[in-house]
């Protein structure tokens, strides 16, 4: 049984797309014939990244990390991001066998909303990063685009899915909100952009759900938005299903795992015609691009319920499984027998 070990900086207790997605990605290749090995920063002391306590960074040495991963003894290494444990597992896979790696985050876009680095110094780190390895997997069509348009190598598409049994329409609605429900999940952070959405001009209700560094001060500010924190599990299916509109304000994301969750729930998509919302609308008639975001989430009032929950059908997380590992093994140049 070929066996694959994923490193990532990102992990439980965590609740963001790069964790869901690995998660995801676990649970289905086990019915595929793969043993899955995860190196997280559970197995370190931690602290807290600077401005962002929610995400704790490993204290790992290079040796530790070696000898880690030289129990384990994979067959392949996916590094799923860049961090500290990133950057020690990429040292030591190039005296092995080398790597895969994913391109889950904009990094130079959301350090630079954070801190007075150029971009282009960013994106000279991110291609020494990720060109060192075999391939490195990305999210969509036009995410491999841009990237190679930058000088990035041997890129593939590794997709996203949904579990449309979780997320689904008919859930009782869990708050007495006025219609029309206007609903954003996910991260309320600086790179999210999610102000333009709380300060937009809308009939009915603004839901907003989801925890991180700004979620505080927007409450103090946008009293009349219903802010619910972080939720899981059929909770938050249930706040999905709520939801007239999705307004997704961000212009940085790779995909937008809570686009495809808000689909299945049968909420059409309001976003900027970006990488992400792009590619997963397509030209399905499931939502509507526009650069005035105001103009495109009271268009999606006129969109079926029905129409949003077909074109979430259309993805599933075991063909995500599948392309992940053809990816893989296309990068090693072995084939699907090893």
């Amino acid at each position: 049984m070929p066996k694959l070990l994923i490193v990532t900086d990102a992990w439980r207790p965590q609740i963001n797309g790069v964790v869901r997605s690995i998660e995801n990605l676990v649970r289905d290749l086990g019915p595929l014939g793969i043993d899955v090995d995860i190196l997280s920063p559970a197995e370190f002391r931690t602290v807290p990244l600077p401005g962002y306590p929610e995400i704790r960074l490993a204290l790992a040495m290079p040796w530790g990390v070696s000898r880690r991963i030289a129990r384990s003894n994979p067959d392949f290494i996916q590094i799923a991001t860049e961090g500290p444990l990133g950057l020690l597992a990429r040292r030591a896979a190039l005296r092995r066998n080398g790597f895969t790696s994913s391109y889950h985050t904009r990094f130079p876009e959301y350090v630079s909303a954070r801190y007075p680095l150029p971009e282009s110094w960013l994106y000279a780190f991110m291609r020494w990063f990720h060109n060192a390895g075999r391939g490195c997997l990305v999210a969509t069509e036009s995410l491999r685009d841009e990237l190679a348009s930058k000088g990035f190598h041997n890129l593939h598409i590794w997709s996203r899915g949904v579990d449309t049994t979780l997320f689904r329409p008919d859930y009782p609605a869990p708050l007495d909100l006025p219609r029309p429900v206007f609903l954003h999940v996910g991260r309320m952070a600086v790179e999210k952009n999610v102000e333009t959405f709380l300060a937009m001009d809308l009939p009915g209700s603004k839901l907003v759900v989801g925890g991180g560094p700004q979620l505080e001060d927007f409450k103090a500010r946008y009293p009349g938005v219903t802010f619910t924190g972080a939720r899981s599990g059929t909770e938050l299916a249930a706040l999905y299903a709520m939801g007239d509109v999705f307004v997704f304000p961000s212009l940085t994301d790779t995909f937008g795992l809570v686009l495809l969750e808000a689909l299945a729930s049968g909420v059409p998509i309001a976003a900027y015609p970006v990488t992400g919302p792009r590619d997963i609308l397509g030209k399905s008639g499931a939502g509507v691009l526009d650069q005035d975001l105001r103009k495109a989430a009271l268009a999606c009032l006129d969109v079926p319920a029905e129409k949003a929950r077909a074109r979430a059908m259309d993805f599933s997380w075991e063909a995500c499984a599948r392309q992940f590992m053809n990816a893989t093994y296309q990068s090693y140049g072995v084939s699907r027998d090893g």
